[in-house]
């Protein structure tokens, strides 16, 4: 299965697209996938269910800094900040965009409502399967093009 696929699967099973990305990486990480995702978690829904940063872009960015980040104050900001760019970038070069309010076309959501049951109704009128699995074959197409692992 690819990465893409499985990104998509464990959407599926209930992960929010930050979880998505970031667990179809584990396998990458020094980190348990319990962890891992509650580390991702708040990150779903545009960060918090704000409708900011796509939650997709962010679990990329997630396994970005645990592939290639350090943990030395100050040291390759720079070179790493580039990364995530690069990544985020080709995504919006595909989606138009990475605020997940946009990605949805919502003019004025409202983030203090529940996030929806995820029902056969929901994944119909959402692109957030097809998110995911694209910003996983990004970072996918980047980490083997980097040649990391």
């Amino acid at each position: 299965m690819s990465r893409k696929e499985m990104a998509m699967e464990y959407f599926g099973q209930g992960y929010n697209c930050s979880q998505a990305v970031a667990l179809a990486f584990s396998d990458l990480v020094n980190i348990d996938k319990s962890e891992l995702a509650k580390l991702a978690m708040s990150f779903g829904g545009g960060v918090g269910h704000m409708r900011e940063v796509c939650g997709a872009v962010s679990g990329a960015a997630i396994i970005l800094g645990l592939i290639y980040g350090n943990d030395e104050p100050g040291k390759n900001k720079p070179e790493h900040y580039e990364r995530v760019q690069a990544v985020a970038n080709e995504f919006k070069a595909e989606c138009g965009s990475i605020i997940c309010r946009e990605l949805l076309g919502l003019t004025n959501p409202d983030i203090s409502a529940p996030p929806e049951p995820r029902t056969d109704a929901y994944y119909k009128k959402r692109p957030c399967p097809e998110m995911v699995g694209l910003a996983a074959e990004i970072l996918d197409n980047y980490i083997t093009k980097n040649d990391k692992f």
